[in-house]
């Protein structure tokens, strides 16, 4: 795939990040186009078929999709377009590489997708190792419960939605060692020395800022130095 994705590149066209061009995001056989305009999208796509054709190579349009990202209430005709000669579907959200991406670049539905996933592990490891000791369920709350696999990106949500999930988090604790439900979630964090839904976000977000900032890849460096940025301003929020 690194010839298609080099040819892509020297188009220069795309969306631009301080002049740095973003037409395309890969991850193994998996890419995401990113263009401003249709005129643009077309012009990769004949790419990425002409490199098909030449390569033996044949596109899943099933699983390939188009979405249109909202700028405010402004509503767009977006005319139809192929690949391959297949038409591609028009969707309103799409999973990219686990996470939810919305057309209003909403985070309400990731955030749901993980409560969901902490609702089910939670009730699996309560009723698999009811007879644990508390120890060996602490660190099976630690292994399994903590891990919110996208939360670093989460910028633009409802408190709502947030809330819920950090309600979900503290009763599971609850619930796998067996603790009143009115019981003070920090201080049942802090006796059994276990994170609370805080502390995760704060290291998992600042894991993640770490990892970009010593990123040796140019969009990742742009993205980063900009403080005025949401995912940055998110960032530190919440260590202030």
């Amino acid at each position: 795939m690194n010839e298609l994705i080099e040819e892509l590149n020297k188009t220069k066209v795309g969306c631009h990040v301080d002049g740095i061009c973003v037409n395309n995001i890969s991850y193994a056989d998996d890419m995401v186009l990113l263009n401003p305009s249709i005129g643009a999208l077309k012009r990769l796509l004949q790419i990425c078929e002409r490199y098909a054709v030449v390569h033996g190579l044949k596109y899943n349009v099933s699983k390939s999709e188009l979405m249109v990202f909202k700028a405010g209430t402004k509503t767009y005709n977006v005319p139809p377009l192929t690949l391959s000669g297949a038409p591609l579907k028009t969707v309103t959200k799409f999973k990219y590489l686990g996470h939810w991406v919305t057309e209003n670049l909403c985070d309400n539905e990731d955030i749901e997708q993980e409560r969901r996933s902490l609702a089910v592990r939670c009730n699996v490891l309560a009723r698999r190792f009811a007879r644990c000791t508390r120890d060996v369920k602490i660190t099976l709350f630690k292994a399994f419960c903590v891990s919110f696999y996208s939360c670093a990106v989460w910028v633009n949500y409802k408190q709502k939605a947030y809330d819920v999930l950090r309600v979900q988090y503290n009763n599971a604790f609850r619930v796998l060692l067996g603790l009143p439900r009115r019981c003070s979630a920090s201080g049942m964090f802090a006796e059994a020395r276990t994170d609370g839904f805080a502390a995760v976000m704060r290291k998992r977000c600042a894991s993640l800022e770490a990892r970009i900032r010593a990123s040796p890849n140019t969009i990742l460096s742009a993205f980063a130095d900009h403080w005025d940025g949401p995912m940055v301003a998110r960032w530190s929020s919440l260590h202030v």
